[in-house]
């Protein structure tokens, strides 16, 4: 049985708990949630594209946010809140506010410097993935939000391994992989699939 709150290698299992603010009652599987998140997250999506958010509101605390509880907002009642309980990734949770602060800071800081715009957007990307502020949803959150802030600065948008033409299996194992290497300070492979 595919149970809702079963995971595959390298997604946030969800808590029997965190059930109960699920806000569509008749979602029973793994699949069917996926479905009902990847539609919530499509319309985030073509918000970003209309909306073209600057960098300086993209850096901005409420932004991270407020870009979760849009991508997840129709399907759980905590989206857009950060995470209160620990999970298998992430800091500590009532470091999470501080986290996300230290980083956002970071980042304007290297933007001020000329930093690589792939480079400061992947390296948010992987620092938000880092602190896994939200009970779900915490990598495709960090890469809509990398690809807003590296549009913002006028690059193109992240592939994120779209052009390898993979199954999902293979693709998650290449992002895990980079994350894993971002994690040793090897960020060039994290940039390199962001681009592929």
């Amino acid at each position: 049985m595919d149970r809702l709150y079963g995971a595959d290698a390298g997604q946030t299992p969800l808590d029997p708990d965190d059930l109960t603010d699920l806000r569509l009652g008749s979602i029973a599987t793994r699949g069917e949630l996926d479905a009902v998140e990847q539609s919530n997250v499509a319309k985030a999506i073509t918000w970003s594209r209309v909306r073209r958010p600057t960098p300086d509101r993209i850096l901005d605390e409420p932004f991270v946010r407020g870009l979760h509880r849009r991508m997840f907002g129709n399907v759980w009642s905590w989206a857009g809140r950060y995470r209160t309980t620990p999970r298998n990734l992430g800091i500590d949770p009532w470091l999470i506010s501080e986290g996300i602060g230290a980083l956002l800071g970071d980042a304007r800081h290297w933007l001020e410097i000329g930093d690589d715009h792939d480079a400061v957007s992947v390296r948010v990307h992987h620092r938000l993935v880092q602190v896994h502020p939200f009970a779900n949803g915490n990598g495709r959150h960090a890469r809509l939000y990398a690809d807003l802030l590296v549009v913002g600065l006028g690059a193109q948008p992240f592939t994120w391994g779209a052009l390898q033409n993979v199954d999902a299996a293979t693709f998650r194992a290449a992002y895990i992989s980079a994350l894993h290497a971002a994690d040793a300070g090897d960020l060039a492979s994290l940039i390199a699939f962001a681009r592929t």
